[in-house]
């Protein structure tokens, strides 16, 4: 597949996903479902990747003043590929794309996780997906662990000799299926009570592979037709954020 076929192919993707019926369903980990105990204990664990995402930005927002609004942008593609989900009832929550592994590629796994946390804010006030409550737990599972997942993922495949498509390709697929592995693991923690976390966890996690396997797959072509068709019309953009060298764009 060629660099103009691949980004032709992400763009038909993602128009197809916004033409996907989304019912008016909570997202993520919905109000309600986690005690109070452990939507405390999420929060704690997410805001020291918030801090740190709120000083990176900052920091390099102050060498470039176009960051901020590459930023923004980019959170509200978020915003828009996170907002369409598919309930999968037998989990007690939906199933959607992410869009964390782009954004952990191009702005770097702090940043990522402050613009997932922005969408997942705004998600929870206006669109009644998700929840504040629960608000540090989806953090945790959809921008830290995604973020992270992707970034890393696409870096090692960068250093195994993967081409900008494929890497982009595994670092999506990756980033999406380890949100969905947290948040089952969130789910089964904090409603197990007195039984056993392991076989509720598998239970959970089983729950949502017939939605997320190919969510996954097709959210792994969505990345990575972005970052060729990003190398493709602006490799200046993958240049600045440090996702290629410049001897790479100017082949």
């Amino acid at each position: 597949m060629s660099r103009k076929e691949a980004g032709r192919f992400s763009i038909l993707i993602f128009f197809a996903l916004l033409l996907m019926p989304a019912n008016a369903y909570a997202m993520h980990i919905s109000e309600g479902i986690l005690p109070l105990g452990w939507c405390v204990l999420w929060f704690a664990a997410a805001a020291p990747f918030i801090a740190y995402g709120l000083r990176r930005l900052k920091r390099v927002s102050a060498l470039d003043v176009s960051f901020k609004p590459f930023a923004g942008l980019l959170s509200a593609m978020v915003f828009i590929i996170s907002a369409m989900p598919i309930p999968v009832p037998t989990a007690g929550t939906c199933s959607h794309p992410c869009g964390t592994g782009i954004t952990g590629i191009l702005l770097g796994p702090g940043i990522s996780v402050l613009v997932a946390s922005v969408a997942l804010l705004l998600q929870a006030l206006f669109l009644a997906h998700g929840g504040l409550s629960t608000l540090g737990a989806n953090i945790m599972s959809m921008g830290v662990t995604g973020s992270i997942a992707g970034y890393l993922t696409f870096r090692i495949s960068r250093r195994l000799g993967l081409g900008l498509m494929p890497a982009g390709f595994v670092a999506g697929v990756f980033a999406d299926w380890s949100t969905y592995l947290v948040t089952s693991f969130e789910l089964a923690s904090g409603i197990r009570g007195h039984d056993p976390l392991f076989p509720l966890f598998a239970k959970i996690a089983l729950a949502f592979v017939p939605t997320q396997l190919p969510l996954g797959i097709l959210e792994g072509f969505m990345t990575g037709g972005m970052v060729a068709l990003l190398n493709e019309k602006r490799p200046d953009i993958l240049v600045k954020f440090g996702v290629i060298k410049q001897k790479e764009a100017e082949v």
